[in-house]
């Protein structure tokens, strides 16, 4: 049976390496302005997106560019579904500009891991999304409320799992402010990326066994590895016959 599976990345967030990396994916979060960039770089990463087929995808994060949208900020449901809206109206109105479709939608930093751990959260940005646009699929890590509220409310979505980030035994990613948050390691990163892709499970940092659903891998753009990372993995992918394409 053939093996397929989408190769992410966060991008357009201001960084030199967007157009080494889209050699290597088949979908793109593009930052919508909030946590980072404007429409300038969301124009040239549409522009890039098109030029290499990669699908185009919204990348919404709260408005704080001086944490990266990686704080979180408490507000009111309408709050939160505003912060989605505003992002995804942004970023459409430069896509069509450029006659280019939207794809997907992928909460930044913060935002991300709040909806995966907090069912109401996760609700009201799915919401949000298919309010905006209900044929757009929503990326969400794998087994948290984001994926479930998502289907529960119609929404098409993407499990989404990470090879350049460590685990926790609840399916959680560890927390950026450990030290063992991260893969450092090209050989470590590929390990796991083809783990989760033929296995749908991933070693944890107590190195129990959980179950993923991999439907779409990410790495981050902004990661200091992040060319090397997405080069290897998608060799390592050719080489063992998987299908690298966007979510369906």
């Amino acid at each position: 049976m053939t093996i397929t599976t989408d190769l992410n990345c966060d991008i357009g967030e201001g960084l030199p390496n967007d157009a080494l990396l889209m050699s290597f994916i088949s979908s793109a979060n593009i930052a919508c302005g909030y946590h980072a960039g404007n429409a300038d770089t969301m124009r040239h990463t549409i522009a890039l997106c098109l030029h290499h087929g990669v699908a185009i995808g919204a990348h919404p994060g709260f408005a704080d560019k001086e944490n990266f949208g990686r704080k979180e900020q408490v507000l009111a449901d309408e709050g939160y579904y505003q912060l989605m809206i505003t992002q995804l109206g942004a970023i459409k109105k430069i896509a069509d500009e450029l006659d280019a479709p939207l794809h997907h939608v992928k909460p930044h930093g913060a935002l991300y891991n709040m909806s995966a751990a907090n069912k109401q959260l996760a609700c009201v940005i799915a919401r949000a999304v298919k309010d905006f646009n209900a044929s757009l699929l929503l990326y969400g890590l794998s087994g948290s409320h984001s994926i479930a509220e998502a289907k529960a409310i119609g929404l098409r979505t993407a499990s989404e799992v990470f090879a350049d980030r460590t685990y926790q035994n609840n399916g959680s990613l560890t927390p950026r402010s450990q030290p063992n948050a991260f893969n450092d390691s090209t050989d470590k990163a590929v390990k796991q990326a083809l783990q989760m892709v033929t296995r749908q499970t991933v070693n944890t940092v107590d190195d129990a066994i959980i179950s993923v659903t991999a439907d779409t891998i990410c790495l981050h753009g902004d990661g200091k590895h992040a060319v090397n990372f997405a080069k290897e993995i998608y060799h390592a992918f050719k080489e063992n016959n998987i299908v690298i394409q966007s979510a369906r």
